[in-house]
């Protein structure tokens, strides 16, 4: 059997691994086969038969009671004749001749009861002759049947051996040529086992991470811990109290800042067309305008609130927000006297949203270089406050990538957006935009399957993800998506471990405020992902009592991609749909990290691990040995994070 151990398969750069498929590729042959023996009841004893010999003689009794009873007759009338010829009563010539009738008879008699004796025994010789014959053909068919049995039980016993030594759980990749992953349902706890295995081998197959987690669950806390232990230093903000130390936008021209603070201010306002956003737009360049570049958000509400006529402008320019020179020409941007009510309204409506990142990039540090970045929405903010912030990171992302070349290498850099159905869907049509002509790789975790959703759903080049979906109309579109004529296989493993996962507990923990103490170089550490995980993450600190379940519970069962079944998926699986050359592809994985701790775990994909085991069963020669297996790369290598 070929070896496709994750130490000799290893990360393949152009995968972008979404969890393990459970298949037995060889079946379970099931108990030994059963060694031949005879029966008691067909033992064949060396003596003869006591109730055969009995029987003979019973019948042979039987037959010749008349003769013995005859012959006595014969016997006794002899006597008679002796008897009466010594008393004088009989003539001894006349005695003589009865003598010699009667004895005749007798004699005749005896002889025909001894030939009988004889009879009885040959027939009882014979049966056992018989049965010595029946004996030996039976020794002779037994032999044959052991000898089959021996050859029996060597297949048997190979069939076994590859059955326990073959692989058991296959990694479910798709290849970055997609431009997005599309991920439908689920709950925290899975998303952050998907996130912590997915960020996991994209940093230490050499790429660049960002998250943005707007789920207020701390979901990628594993996966930081890991980067830690691969010898990086993650940076993670924490908003609204890192919004002072957030330098991102900084380098925005004036019109793109505009152009985000305007994405930002319709986050409240779900259906406003594209003339309102580019009316807000139009406002927000004539204010950059008037302050320069460099303007922060501070300096904008403070010209937007004399543009609206809020407040006394005179603490501003006491402040230093804004010159006099500045609130002069803001008075006269949109007409004599700012008359216009309209322009007045939407002023106001843009500062009152906009005072919430009034304090951002007001304490920016120089931040050393991470290849992990983690922007999350602190759980004890307001909920439109995080929307927000979330609306203008993702809009600010959006404009640098948009100033960017194309990478090189697709998925080098990678954007992780979770709980991305909080964003509104011009916000995430930008930022898809924006990624594909970047080639930046894309993950878009979705909670709930509303209609901005279902629209862009797996749109363009994108693969598809479902999990447990507790809603029965989302259920349903996703059973529809997927095809309720697909049969999936299901790990019993998965159910048992599923059943017991905790949640996700504390939050992240700000890295902005230490960042200056820390150090920015970091010495060759050379690093296995799958130690890493056994010993940085909460999945992998289980592993051990995982895998000993896993070498009990070597079971799966079928079933059908159905509503009612969707939504009572277990925690960590995952549905993964994308488009080949070959067709569309359905397959059912595991996205628990600690399987890749698992003896029986590799990094290669079901298609290629069946190839090379099926190359390798042809390559055999006449004598029946088996070529030598294929070459499947280089020596085990240790994965480098830093590499």
């Amino acid at each position: 059997m070929v070896d496709v151990h994750p130490e000799h398969a290893q990360l393949q750069a152009d995968r972008i691994y979404l969890g393990w498929q459970y298949i037995l590729l060889h079946p379970d042959p099931g108990p030994p086969p059963k060694r031949p023996s005879p029966a008691e009841d067909e033992t064949v004893a060396e003596s003869p038969d006591p109730d055969l010999v009995r029987r003979e003689r019973l019948q042979e009794d039987l037959l010749n009671r008349p003769v013995r009873v005859f012959r006595m007759f014969m016997l006794a009338l002899t006597v008679l004749i002796i008897g009466v010829a010594v008393a004088g009563y009989l003539n001894w010539s006349f005695a003589l001749l009865g003598l010699v009738a009667a004895g005749g008879v007798a004699a005749i008699c005896s002889y025909a009861l001894v030939q009988g004796d004889r009879a009885v025994r040959y027939r009882v010789y014979e049966q056992q002759v018989r049965d010595d014959r029946r004996r030996q053909e039976r020794d002779k068919e037994l032999f044959r049947a052991q000898e089959e049995h021996a050859q029996r039980y060597r297949e048997w016993q190979e069939v076994k051996d590859r059955h326990d030594r073959q692989l058991t759980w296959y990694a479910v990749a798709v290849p970055d040529e997609i431009d997005r992953i599309d991920v439908a349902g689920g709950t925290l706890p899975g998303w952050s086992a998907l996130i912590t295995l997915l960020g996991a081998t994209r940093l230490y197959s050499g790429g660049h991470l960002t998250v943005l987690d707007l789920s207020e669950g701390a979901i990628a806390k594993d996966l930081i811990e890991l980067a830690r232990r691969g010898g990086d230093d993650p940076l993670v903000w924490v908003l609204p109290v890192d919004l002072p130390r957030l330098d991102l936008g900084a380098t925005l021209k004036p019109e793109a800042f505009a152009d985000v603070l305007a994405h930002v201010v319709s986050v409240s306002e779900e259906h406003r067309s594209t003339r309102d956003l580019s009316f807000d737009n139009a406002i927000l360049e004539r204010v950059l305008e008037v302050l320069g570049e460099n303007a922060t958000i501070s300096q904008v509400t403070a010209a937007l609130r004399a543009l609206a006529q809020v407040g006394d402008p005179r603490d501003d320019l006491r402040y230093g927000l804004i010159t006099a020179t500045q609130l002069e020409r803001i008075g006269t941007l949109f007409g004599r006297g700012v008359s216009d009510r309209v322009v007045i309204e939407r002023a106001w409506a843009l500062e009152s949203q906009l005072r919430k990142l009034e304090t951002l990039g007001t304490q920016a540090v120089r931040l050393p270089p991470a290849r992990l970045r983690v922007v999350s929405m602190d759980r004890q903010a307001g909920v439109f406050g995080n929307r927000v912030l979330g609306t203008y990171v993702a809009t600010a992302l959006t404009h640098i990538l948009r100033q960017s070349p194309a990478s090189d290498r697709p998925w080098y850099h990678t954007i992780i957006v979770a709980g991305a159905d909080k964003l509104r869907g011009d916000v995430l049509d930008r930022l898809m935009d924006a990624c594909e002509t970047s080639r930046t790789g894309l993950v878009l975790t979705y909670r709930s399957l509303t209609p901005a959703v279902r629209e862009r759903l797996g749109r363009g080049h994108a693969a598809v993800a479902f999990m447990r979906l507790g809603n029965a109309e989302d259920a349903r579109v996703a059973s529809e998506h997927v095809g309720t004529e697909h049969r999936l296989e299901l790990a019993q493993l998965t159910e048992t471990i599923s059943d017991s996962l905790p949640g996700l507990n504390g939050g992240y923990t700000s890295t902005i405020s230490q960042v200056e103490g820390r150090e920015e170089a970091h010495g060759d550490s050379r690093t296995d992902l799958a130690e890493d995980i056994t010993e940085s993450t909460e999945w992998g600190k289980t592993a051990d009592k995982i895998g000993e379940k896993e070498r009990v519970l070597q079971r799966s069962r079928e079933f059908l991609v159905e509503p009612h079944q969707l939504q009572q998926l277990p925690t960590t699986s995952v549905i993964v749909t994308d488009a080949t050359a070959k067709g569309r592809r359905v397959r059912l994985a595991d996205a628990n990290p600690a399987i890749l701790t698992f003896p029986k775990t590799t990094l290669g994909e079901l298609e290629d691990v069946r190839e090379a085991v099926l190359s390798v069963d042809g390559d055999k020669n006449p004598e029946g040995d088996e070529e030598p297996p294929p070459n499947l790369g280089p020596p085990p290598q240790r994965l480098d994070w830093r590499k």
